[in-house]
């Protein structure tokens, strides 16, 4: 039998969100999914009203829902003109609901990270067991 691949390779980068994460259980080394994520916008004009996903099966969001209003993508065109692009997002992971309130120590994982609207992607991982969590920059 072939082993099959933990992450699916990501969308081509004309398709894909300036801002996307994951999410990797670390009690079962696999993606964790239905994890719900909220990103929110903090600097400039913060906060704004978040953009929402679920992780999907292999644990990864690549697209985000809001409520009527502009698409990330449109809000990051519109902010690379403003203050040179210099941004600070929320990232907010549900890891409550995830793991069973009862079963962490964290309801929820907030990341925050400067952007540069500039500088292209940014894809921020999250590395999540019920005592601890680690993140950083991806590629």
């Amino acid at each position: 039998m072939e082993p099959t691949p933990l992450t699916a390779a990501p969308p081509p980068a004309a398709a894909r969100e300036p801002i996307t994460c994951h999410v990797l259980d670390l009690t079962t080394g696999r993606p964790a999914a239905s994890v719900a994520v909220s990103l929110t916008l903090l600097r400039p004009f913060g906060p704004s009203a978040p953009l929402t996903a679920v992780t999907s099966s292999d644990g990864r969001v690549n697209q985000w829902n809001g409520e009527a209003g502009s698409s990330l993508s449109e809000i990051f065109a519109n902010l690379q003109e403003h203050d040179g692009g210099q941004m600070v997002w929320s990232l907010k992971f549900d890891t409550g609901a995830y793991f069973g309130i009862d079963r962490t120590f964290f309801p929820e994982v907030e990341v925050k990270f400067f952007v540069d609207a500039n500088s292209g992607h940014y894809h921020v991982p999250l590395l999540l067991g019920p005592w601890s969590f680690t993140t950083y920059r991806g590629s």
